[in-house]
C-alpha cells in the first residue's frame, strides 16, 4: 500500500528569497507498506518545475501497488513524486533486510558532512546582523537575484569575515550583470555561485570568463542534463527532488565526477526525513547544503544531528 500525506512544518523565522517569503513549509510524506513493514520518503513539490502537491500525489497514486525501484525509474520522470517513492522503497528494503541503505547501495560507511547554512534575503543591515549571528558556521549561503545584491553581499561579508560564502542567484542575472558582479564576488571571497543565468538561457557561460566556480542548479536534474552543461559549468548541485530520488542521485554523482564536474549536494527546505538519503549522496562532495531542518521550528522524531562536525547520517529509526 502506498499513501501520501501533505504535512506542514513551521519555519523558525520568515524565510525570504527573490521569489517570495514564507512562514511554513509543506512537504509530501510517502509511506509504502508491505508485509507489515513501512518505508518512508519525503519530497517537496516545486512550482518552478511545474509541480504541485496535487500533481505529485496523482503521479504516486497511479503507480502499481507492487512497483520495484528499478521499474519506478521508468514509470515516473525525475521529480518530487519519484523521489518520495524511491526513498520509501530504499527505506523499506533496509527494514526488510535489516541492512542499512548505505550497505545496500554498496557505499562506504557515511560520516558527518559540514553543511552550508542559508541566510534569508533581507535588508543589508538585517543581513549583516544575521551573518554575525551565524559567523561561527563554516559556510554561509544566501540567495541573490535582485537590484540590491552588492550591498547585501558586502553586509554579509562584514558580518561574517571568516566564513566561506556561497551565492545562489536563482536564475536572476543577465550575462552583463554577472560579468559586472563577478570581480566583486572574487574580491569578497565568494567560493561559488549557483545558477547565475536562467536555465535554457545559459549558453553565454561558455563564452565569458568564469573567475570563480559556477554551479548548475536549475540546469541540472539528472544524468541526461550533463552533456548540455559541459563548458558552461564547473559544478553541479544534486538535489533528490530534481533527480527523482536516491537511485538517480547516486548515479548522477558518479557520472558528474567522471565528466569532470565538482559536486554539491543541496536540498529544498524540508525535514530530516528528506535530508537523510541526501547525506549519503553528500559523502565526499565539495559542498554540502543540507540545512533544511535548521530552518524549521520543529522537525520529525529521530531528527538528524547537527553539530560542529556537520550533519550526521541518520539513525535507522528515522530512515534507512
Amino acid at each position: 500500500m502506498i499513501t501520501v500525506t501533505e504535512d506542514t512544518f513551521p519555519l523558525a523565522e520568515v524565510f525570504t528569497i527573490s521569489r517570495g517569503s514564507r512562514t511554513e513549509q509543506k512537504v509530501l510524506t510517502c509511506a509504502l507498506t508491505r508485509d507489515g513493514l513501512t518505508g518512508r520518503g519525503e519530497a517537496v513539490a516545486y512550482a518552478r518545475y511545474g509541480e504541485s502537491a496535487q500533481s505529485v500525489m496523482a503521479q504516486i497514486a497511479a503507480l502499481p501497488e507492487g512497483i520495484t525501484r528499478d521499474a519506478l525509474q521508468h514509470a515516473l520522470p525525475p521529480g518530487a513524486a519519484r523521489n518520495a517513492v524511491d526513498c520509501a522503497l530504499w527505506d523499506l528494503q533496509a527494514k526488510q533486510t535489516k541492512t542499512r541503505v548505505w550497505q545496500l547501495a554498496g557505499l562506504a560507511p557515511p560520516g558527518p558532512m559540514i553543511t552550508a547554512y542559508t541566510l534569508s534575503l533581507d535588508t543589508p543591515v538585517a543581513m549583516r546582523a544575521a551573518a554575525a549571528r551565524h559567523a561561527h558556521r563554516p559556510i554561509l549561503k544566501f540567495k541573490l537575484g535582485t537590484p540590491d545584491d552588492m550591498p547585501r553581499l558586502e553586509a554579509v561579508r562584514l558580518g561574517a569575515p571568516r566564513a566561506q560564502i556561497i551565492i545562489d542567484a536563482n536564475e536572476g542575472w543577465t550575462t552583463d550583470i554577472y560579468a559586472d558582479l563577478a570581480p566583486h564576488l572574487v574580491r569578497l571571497g565568494v567560493a561559488l555561485v549557483e545558477q547565475p543565468l536562467p536555465a535554457g538561457a545559459d549558453d553565454m557561460l561558455s563564452e565569458i570568463a568564469r573567475p570563480l566556480p559556477v554551479c548548475a542548479d536549475e540546469s541540472c536534474h539528472d544524468r541526461a542534463s550533463l552533456p548540455g552543461l559541459l563548458g558552461k559549468y564547473d559544478m553541479v548541485n544534486i538535489k533528490l527532488d530534481k533527480t527523482g530520488g536516491l537511485t538517480e542521485a547516486l548515479a548522477l554523482r558518479d557520472a558528474a565526477r567522471l565528466a569532470g564536474f565538482g559536486v554539491m549536494v543541496g536540498c529544498m527546505v524540508g525535514t530530516s526525513l528528506a535530508m537523510a538519503p541526501a547525506v549519503l549522496v553528500a559523502q565526499g562532495a565539495a559542498y554540502t547544503d543540507l540545512d533544511g531542518p535548521l530552518l524549521l521550528a520543529q522537525d520529525r522524531k529521530h531528527a538528524l544531528r547537527y553539530d560542529e562536525a556537520g550533519v550526521h547520517p541518520s539513525d535507522a529509526a528515522l530512515w534507512g
